[in-house]
């Protein structure tokens, strides 16, 4: 594969996760769970709120490790 090749293929792919992220942050209104999860910290005291969304964040590793898995295989 030559360098304007492997370059098309860079952006082809940049351009597609793009879009797969847009349309993942239109629908995460919709998603009203996602970021509320059981283990889920949120310490909320006067006038400070610390949010630390763990459960959401393993969920999401997961999730995200099983799609690079898939699209990795050959």
């Amino acid at each position: 594969m030559n360098n304007m090749e492997q370059i098309g293929r860079f952006f082809l792919i940049a351009g597609i996760a793009m879009i797969a992220i847009g349309g993942i942050l239109m629908l995460s209104g919709k998603i009203s769970w996602l970021g509320r999860l059981p283990g889920d910290i949120v310490i909320q005291k006067n006038n400070f709120t610390f949010y630390f969304p763990i459960a959401t964040s393993i969920l999401l590793s997961i999730l995200l490790t099983f799609i690079f898995w898939l699209l990795g295989r050959k």
